[in-house]
């Protein structure tokens, strides 16, 4: 058979496969710049097998291997894929999101699709940023927060943690303008951050102790008063002790006839 029939015929196959759900498509998520290898489901290819790799609603030639050479015709892949001699799976070199999409694996030996998946691309999620809230009012003595997002990016979600506990949260599909969460807390400790996440990656900020008062000052303030309070407390008892005890022998000595001493408690 002609290759060019060949192909023709194999690319009708293709179609027919996503009609009658022949194939079922495997779902892959991978972040921008990172690699990703797509397996044809063959262990090992024979020397005169003609194994295709097509993406895209239109079905576009990515990638062939047959007899010992392989082609990547696709300009848009060039330098970015990588075909194994032995299994015919593809890999996807620094992924861009214009990548996403169907991709298909078929052969020669088959009628059928080897493999169809879904690869969803993901934008690497900026790094959030804690700063000073502009909105504080001026007779509050509470610490105002604000964590935000500046780059775009898709499918998101901007959460303000103390430990393990979500204080806050918002989520946005498409996000093309700066994202901010705010918080206000009366004073901080280790526990708090702010993290960005999608479904497959997330970036947190731990807030910085010089931005708020550190709840270690208000506690030590408060065991300074208690610890205070305690000593003077003790002191009276001391005290009050002192003199009851020196009222009653004196009051001993007064039965005996010896002197009299009067105490005057104000």
């Amino acid at each position: 058979m002609p290759k060019k029939i060949f192909d023709m015929f194999c690319l009708c196959l293709w179609s027919l496969s996503g009609v009658f759900g022949v194939d079922a498509v495997k779902s892959v998520s991978v972040t921008e710049g990172e690699s990703v290898t797509l397996n044809s489901s063959l262990t090992e290819i024979q020397t005169d097998d003609l194994i295709m790799w097509r993406t895209g609603h239109n079905n576009n030639l990515i990638a062939t291997k047959e007899n010992y050479k392989i082609d990547f015709p696709d300009v848009r892949f060039r330098d970015r894929l990588k075909l194994d001699h032995q299994t015919g799976s593809l890999t996807i070199m620094n992924i861009r999101n214009t990548d996403s999409g169907l991709y298909t694996v078929s052969s020669s030996r088959s009628e059928t699709p080897l493999n169809t998946f879904n690869i969803t691309v993901y934008a690497r999620l900026p790094v959030p940023v804690i700063s000073h809230s502009s909105k504080k009012s001026p007779t509050s003595s509470n610490c105002s927060l604000v964590c935000s997002s500046v780059l775009n990016v898709s499918d998101v979600t901007l959460s303000w943690y103390a430990g393990m506990s979500v204080l806050s949260s918002i989520s946005v599909c498409d996000l093309s303008i700066s994202l901010s969460l705010p918080l206000e807390i009366e004073c901080l400790d280790d526990s708090y951050s702010c993290v960005i996440n999608n479904t497959i990656s997330n970036q947190t900020t731990h807030l910085n102790t010089e931005l708020c008062r550190p709840c270690s000052d208000s506690v030590s303030l408060i065991v300074l008063i208690s610890s205070s309070a305690a000593a003077a407390g003790s002191l009276m008892i001391v005290t009050a002790v002192g003199i009851f005890c020196f009222y009653r022998k004196h009051r001993k000595t007064d039965r005996e006839g010896k002197y009299y001493i009067y105490i005057k408690i104000m």
